[in-house]
């Protein structure tokens, strides 16, 4: 029993003697340093502004600019002044008396259908009923009408059998006299651009898409500036791209002042610019040229009709100009009786009347209209309008 009293005795004193050992041990080892007040932050490195290197900054040594060599010796840099573009040269129209006359060889490409084959059916030796149908397919194929045509045949037939004999110099002669009657040398076919008052004369040009009206406002604008009038363009075509510009380029051409506005824009407003500022500026002539627009769209046709009550506003128009494909035939004479109930037109211009067989829509257009043909386009060229003349016209058909 004191043995095993003596074994804890021991064990509780070692256990003692071990626990102060290790308390010891951690009082004696150190702590670490308090930290310090105000604490040392290290920047960074600035970020580079505009102009600045990248990399830091060091002390060199600097130089003024003209301790500096600069390439090429310092000689002065030439500095080109920008070209000056030069206003396009002012053409010279030829003028229009004998136009018609002197584009003869292009206006009787047409005499093969109608003039040369008429008299080659009527220098036949015996002139049956069957001859006379061929002459009216060839009148009917020319486009001169049907009315028209019966007239013409039951008076050639009148007259070649009270003539007798038939000789080439009396068939031409006979023809030339009943298709002068057919066309009408009895009718007005002035352009008018002279008014009797001080304000200008007004033209406004009317028609389908496609029969060439901004081109014939322009070659009209040739015509009287080679008359010695002075003209105002107005580009009332604000629906097509690039149609001001190319009536503006006509107009630089000789010398025409140009009326526009924005694209898209409104019509009659620029119509109405352009009356205004030719009468502010005294010119001779306003030419309008309008949008093309089919004849069977009823709400442009109103506003063509708008166009025209704004432009009398300032001043009744003087001459209102139908422009006809010759090739259209006998659409081209429905259009017209569109136009004609809205515009009340005053005079027509067939384009496109070289080089084709269709010379007979001149008879046609004004009887269908009860106006005449006033103008005339035979070819491409800016002086191929030209004022229409019966007997020229007549004469090219028939041939020599």
């Amino acid at each position: 029993m004191e043995t095993v009293i003596l074994a804890v005795v021991i064990a509780v004193v070692v256990l003692g003697a071990l626990g102060g050992l290790i308390v010891g041990s951690r009082r004696r080892k150190p702590l670490p340093p308090p930290p310090p007040t105000t604490p040392d932050i290290t920047a960074p490195p600035a970020e580079p502004h505009v102009g600045d290197e990248a990399e830091t900054p060091r002390d060199e040594e600097r130089r003024t600019i003209e301790e500096v060599d600069l390439p090429g010796g310092g000689a002065p840099v030439a500095v080109e002044e920008p070209p000056v573009v030069e206003a396009p040269p002012i053409e010279i129209p030829e003028p229009t008396a004998g136009r018609l006359v002197r584009l003869r060889a292009r206006l009787s490409r047409s005499q093969n259908a109608l003039g040369k084959g008429l008299l080659t059916l009527l220098s036949r030796e015996h002139l049956d009923d069957e001859t006379w149908e061929e002459i009216e397919d060839t009148l009917l194929t020319a486009d001169v009408g049907v009315q028209p045509t019966q007239e013409l045949v039951e008076r050639l037939r009148e007259r070649v059998k009270v003539l007798g004999t038939r000789t080439p110099q009396e068939l031409r002669g006979l023809l030339r006299e009943e298709l002068l009657t057919l066309v009408g040398t009895d009718m007005d076919r002035t352009v008018r651009t002279e008014p009797e008052s001080s304000k200008p004369g007004i033209v406004m040009v009317v028609g389908v898409n496609g029969t060439g009206k901004t081109t014939t406002t322009g070659k009209l604008a040739r015509v009287l500036v080679a008359d010695g009038r002075t003209v105002v363009l107005g580009a009332a075509d604000t629906f097509r791209a690039a149609a001001a510009d190319q009536l503006q380029t006509w107009g630089e051409r000789v010398g025409a002042y140009t009326v526009r506005g924005p694209e898209g824009g409104d019509p009659a407003s620029v119509a109405f610019d352009a009356v205004k500022e030719g009468k502010e500026m005294g010119y001779d002539v306003v030419l309008i040229d309008t949008a093309g627009r089919l004849h069977t769209k009823t709400g442009l046709m109103d506003e063509l009709g708008k166009v025209k009550r704004v432009v009398e506003k300032h001043a009744p128009l003087d001459e209102v100009l139908l422009v006809l494909d010759a090739t259209t035939g006998q659409n081209g004479l429905v259009q017209a009786r569109v136009f004609a109930e809205v515009v009340d037109i005053t005079g027509i211009v067939l384009t496109k009347l070289d080089g084709t067989a269709k010379g007979g829509i001149v008879v046609a257009v004004q009887r269908e209209l009860g106006v005449p043909v006033k103008l005339v386009g035979l070819g491409e060229g800016a002086d191929d309008l030209a004022p229409f003349e019966p007997e020229a016209f007549v004469d090219a058909l028939i041939g020599d």
